[in-house]
């Protein structure tokens, strides 16, 4: 579990799938939940949770949901394997919530939530000037080893060119700006979450294995 204000929890919850179990369904994933533990040697023990927010099935049943909530979660575990912060767990809850209520189009709340964790852990994408030499924007490259966008002199041979609107799709969805992202073409928005996705997985060190499942994964 994420708490607010303890970080990653570790806890086993008795007897959870019995059908006379109190609380099996306030733990199912992208639950939130008022918990209370017994701590143990290594594992708490769960002796009571209510629902705060009943998240789970509202995604469960939406395949698009569902992997996207999968892939944020899987970010979420490894973004505060060191230290998590009140700012994560709401940036989390947020985004399963809005997942939930079906406000925009799952991807896009993927994408959001994985440029926003990222910035909140220390790794904010450069979007404007140059994330290497600093030299003002805008630019046309984005790469995800120097950090973000890079200006002609600093982008390696190769290097791919993103066309003005993705540039500003990613600025939207690193704002918040859901009007600008909801009405963004569809080559734009796959072309932003193949670069999102680049750069979260190079950052962490390890592919998030959920995101092969998200429909429109690149």
């Amino acid at each position: 579990m994420l708490s607010r204000r303890h970080g990653k929890i570790r806890a086993v919850a008795k007897g959870v799938r019995r059908t006379s179990s109190r609380f099996g369904a306030r733990l199912e994933p992208f639950m939130v939940a008022d918990v209370q533990l017994y701590e143990g040697r290594s594992l708490d023990i769960v002796q009571q949770a209510e629902s705060l927010g009943s998240y789970g099935a509202d995604i469960a049943v939406h395949y698009d949901r569902y992997t996207s909530a999968s892939a944020m979660v899987e970010a979420a575990d490894r973004l505060n394997e060191a230290e998590a912060t009140p700012q994560q767990y709401l940036l989390l809850v947020g985004g399963l919530r809005a997942l939930s209520r079906g406000e925009h189009a799952a991807r896009s709340i993927l994408d959001s939530y994985l440029l926003r964790a990222m910035a909140l852990s220390g790794w904010a994408p450069g979007l404007g000037d140059c994330a290497r030499c600093g030299r003002p924007g805008p630019h046309d490259a984005f790469v995800s080893q120097l950090g973000g966008m890079v200006c002609s002199d600093c982008a390696p041979p190769g290097s791919a060119r993103i066309a003005p609107e993705t540039s500003r799709l990613l600025t939207s969805l690193m704002a918040g700006e859901w009007d600008d992202v909801d009405a963004a073409s569809a080559p734009a928005t796959a072309a932003a979450s193949g670069l999102i996705a680049a750069y979260a997985q190079w950052h962490l060190e390890r592919g998030i294995r959920s995101l092969s499942h998200v429909e429109g994964a690149r």
